[in-house]
């Protein structure tokens, strides 16, 4: 068993920014990764909001990331999932399937996986018009048509937003009122560029090289037709990959994201959350790497106890 300063969990932005912190502050690091390094800035076909590139492909942009972290000397395990975290103690232990780690803090960047609806063309057609993040995906749309899934504040804050770049919105929710706030409601009925269908359900999204239409069900009615759009966001929440953090005794919301603080620090001593897997509302790529940087300082604050922190 080796024993770390840091072992941070997931090779996201956030994981991967919390690794180049550790090591450039001395302490011995290591990141474990369930998958390839990279995260979900792999799966976006573009990104054009991260500061210092007007547009990037988001494979070329993760694998960069994963390129700086290792010339910066960061020990990277990818298909090391971890299984079991013991973190009361000061020294702190993470099981994997290949090992186990001892560490004085523990950096938490698993993420979050998007829920999706399950639906013929869903992933045939995920960057061809398939969306699930309207801030990332919403200016590729602009005076296009566009259907938003989803009844919650993110399905309503998605269609207002796509409304504002110019976009034909229609937002398809299966139940007969959104769980939205009434303030978010309000303001969808002060759009002329937005249709409400409700008690409604997507049943399939096809197209050739992009989507085409999707075939909607009208549960009130009995129906289904076909509805001509270039874009589908879906907008139905996101699952956090939390459940060994709260196994462990860290604290999450009632939606399983884990709390943190402004500095990233959990509810247990020396252990840290950062990125899409914490409660905080923004989940944005500059935001994990920020989120990342903070805690992998602070962990160093609690490892080598500097003057400033004393």
């Amino acid at each position: 068993m080796e024993a770390y300063d840091i072992v941070v969990i997931g090779a996201g932005a956030a994981g991967l920014a919390s690794g180049i912190y550790g090591v450039r502050s001395g302490l011995k690091t290591v990141v474990l990764e369930e998958k390839l390094a990279g995260g979900t800035t792999a799966v976006a076909p573009w990104v054009e909001n991260y500061l210092g590139f007007e547009s990037i492909d988001g494979v070329e942009l993760a694998a960069k990331m994963v390129a700086h972290a290792k010339s910066a000397g960061v020990k990277i395990n990818e298909f090391e999932k971890v299984s079991k975290m013991e973190l009361k103690g000061d020294k702190k232990l993470v099981h994997t399937e290949k090992a186990v780690y001892e560490t004085t803090t523990v950096v938490i960047a698993s993420g979050a996986d998007y829920r999706h609806l399950g639906v013929p063309g869903e992933n045939e057609f995920r960057g061809k018009g398939v969306s699930y993040c309207g801030l990332c995906d919403g200016p590729f749309f602009k005076n296009k048509r566009v259907v938003v899934v989803g009844g919650g504040n993110t399905a309503l804050i998605t269609a207002l937003y796509l409304a504002h770049l110019g976009s034909d919105v229609k937002i398809v929710h299966r139940r007969d009122i959104f769980r939205a706030e009434d303030a978010l409601v309000q303001d969808l009925k002060s759009m002329k560029n937005i249709e409400v269908l409700l008690s409604s359900e997507i049943k399939e999204i096809n197209g050739d090289k992009s989507v085409k239409n999707v075939v909607l069900f009208d549960k009130r009615r009995g129906e289904t037709r076909e509805i001509p759009v270039d874009g589908v966001f879906v907008q139905i929440g996101e699952d956090p990959n939390s459940r060994q953090a709260k196994e462990a005794g860290v604290v999450v919301d009632q939606d399983g994201f884990i709390i943190v603080d402004g500095l990233q620090h959990t509810n247990i001593n020396g252990v840290y959350a950062a990125g899409d897997v914490t409660n905080h509302p923004v989940k944005q790529l500059a935001i994990a790497v920020g989120q990342g940087v903070t805690a992998a300082v602070e962990a160093y604050a609690f490892v080598r106890r500097p003057y400033y922190r004393k």
